[in-house]
């Protein structure tokens, strides 16, 4: 339930519903492809595209409480929730992957988390991979000192957040036949696809390796509506190798796109839905005349001249293991 002192993000003014803008790319023309770009990353310079739509339910229900969430050291999840905190007036606490980390200097993805007054505790690798253990979170909860906290899991994906992203798809009937999206912890796709019209479909490209995310996404679902919705499916070729993972043929289609359409890339998740759906267009996957919409959830961090404030992670590194949004380096969604 929520209460009295629930903040309200509307007070932020957050651009709703975010901007869908056609772009006349000739590489997807010639196979008969109209592509638009679903702005999210224009919904607020805070608190960017899926990030909005999946915090906000959850900091509604926390009713000013603290809330206390998960991440790796570049997660862009930690980032959002910091700075949601300071522009609503919540106390925030960072449950960080990497009791190592703690004895050295913050990069800048955590030093921003900071600034925006999150408290940051850190926890060793096997602790945090068994957070969702009841006895393992209580334990957590107690050594930060947040026993009261509202705990939004990692990534910000549950039940409120499918639900909060429910109006992504709304926002798109009748705008494209498929819609494609770059996934995380899938709980974006699994509120999108349940907004969107029976005649439309979900492309989900997830950036991580593994394989386990149309499980997790199912779950989510059954989790928020009771069972599945929408007709989506994902397409695992275009990992690059895993999160935080690139590579310069990558880097190279990214940078041409940002020059075609003076749009700025986010590599971890953005470049790779669009290099994904560039792939399947010259595969002949959509029938001619196809109209596809691709969710911009984000943009680059640290921002870059002409990006704009907060914005996206891009650095790039090893891959993760097959069962966690995590690179070594402890990066995550």
């Amino acid at each position: 339930m929520t209460g009295p002192d629930a903040p309200d993000p509307d007070l932020l003014h957050p651009l709703l519903p975010s901007p869908v803008q056609e772009v006349r790319d000739d590489r997807f023309t010639r196979h008969g492809v109209r592509l638009l770009l679903k702005r999210d990353d224009l919904i607020h310079p805070d608190l960017i595209g899926n990030k909005w739509r999946k915090l906000v339910p959850n900091l509604t229900e926390a009713a000013g409480r603290p809330v206390l969430t998960f991440g790796g050291a570049y997660s862009n999840h930690l980032r959002a929730t910091a700075a949601a905190g300071r522009l609503l007036g919540l106390t925030t606490v960072g449950v960080v992957r990497g009791q190592e980390l703690s004895d050295r200097p913050l990069n800048p993805s955590l030093a921003r988390c900071v600034a925006d007054g999150m408290r940051l505790h850190f926890v060793d690798r096997s602790t945090y991979r068994r957070k969702a253990d009841p006895e393992t979170l209580a334990a957590v909860l107690r050594a930060a000192g947040a026993e009261d906290a509202y705990v939004v899991p990692e990534g910000g994906s549950n039940s409120l957040a499918v639900h909060g992203c429910r109006a992504l798809g709304e926002e798109l009937h009748g705008r494209a036949a498929v819609v494609a999206l770059a996934c995380g912890t899938g709980g974006t796709l699994a509120g999108l696809a349940a907004g969107l019209t029976p005649v439309q479909r979900v492309l989900g490209f997830p950036v991580l390796r593994g394989g386990f995310l149309t499980a997790d996404i199912r779950a989510l679902q059954e989790q928020a509506f009771g069972g599945p919705r929408g007709d989506w499916r994902l397409d695992d070729r275009f990992h690059f190798g895993g999160y935080a993972r690139t590579s310069p043929e990558l880097d190279a289609f990214a940078a041409d796109f940002e020059t075609r359409h003076g749009l700025p890339v986010e590599r971890l998740y953005v470049a790779k839905m669009l290099f994904g759906l560039l792939a399947l267009a010259q595969e002949g996957a959509f029938a001619r005349g196809t109209a596809v919409a691709a969710v911009i959830t984000g943009r680059p961090f640290p921002e870059r001249a002409g990006d704009g404030p907060h914005t996206t992670d891009r650095t790039s590194g090893p891959g993760p293991r097959a069962d966690s949004p995590e690179g070594p380096s402890g990066q995550a969604p």
